[in-house]
């Protein structure tokens, strides 16, 4: 009984906190879907990662807030506000996630698994022989609470984002990746030291305070 209410408690802060929280106000505002947009949107522009004309690959998509915010990117001639951008598309957005995404206007979505190798050739195909110029990833596992469990999926899903990268983006491109401080954080940072000529770590303001997420930047795949 006492956990319940102690669940109960927990969730009514969380609540409040969010309904709150500034980034899910602007969210509303702006016609993004999620929070998370700000996040990547703080990562390009400390980085200028993202250009009209570009290829981006968006890994663990949905619900879209990511591919909304590169959609503007790729449309800088449409009217602002909204997140979902319409006008020209002046570029190519690929994405994919294990759950569903209600569609955006001018992104290539695929509902799969990234360790299923049809999913994954099928992700290849829709790239049509060109290399990404940005794949950006924002997956996550479900977390179990079990730490050595969770470091090890949360691992294993930067270690697909970095393998992808190595086969399907451009030598000069950047691949940004959430990772989690923990037991194997500092194995995936040296993983991103080893593939790529510039690395960067950045906690975008609109990423939690108490949340252990942060992001690694990898810019220039080394020869």
């Amino acid at each position: 009984m006492k956990s319940a209410v102690k669940s109960s408690k927990v969730n009514r802060a969380w609540l409040n906190d969010h309904v709150n929280d500034t980034y899910v106000k602007l969210a509303q505002k702006d016609g993004y879907r999620a929070r998370a947009a700000y996040k990547l949107k703080e990562i390009d522009e400390a980085l200028h990662l993202i250009k009209p004309g570009d290829l981006v690959v968006d890994l663990g998509s949905a619900p879209g807030a990511w591919s909304q915010y590169v959609r503007r990117k790729l449309s800088p001639k449409s009217a602002t506000g909204g997140g979902a951008a319409a006008g020209a598309l002046n570029g190519r957005i690929v994405a994919l996630d294990l759950l569903p995404m209600v569609p955006i206007e001018g992104v290539d979505f695929i509902q799969g698994d990234l360790r299923d190798d049809a999913v994954l050739a099928q992700l290849a195909a829709l790239l049509h022989g060109q290399l990404a110029d940005v794949i950006v990833s924002d997956m996550a596992p479900n977390l179990s609470g079990i730490a050595s469990a969770d470091a090890a999926h949360i691992e294993h899903l930067v270690e697909l984002a970095l393998e992808f990268s190595q086969t399907h983006l451009e030598p000069q491109g950047a691949l940004v990746a959430k990772v989690f401080h923990g037991s194997s954080y500092d194995a995936l940072f040296k993983r991103f030291r080893a593939q790529f000529v510039t690395v960067k770590r950045i906690k975008p303001k609109a990423s939690r305070d108490r949340s252990a997420e942060t992001f690694l930047v990898g810019v220039g795949l080394q020869g």
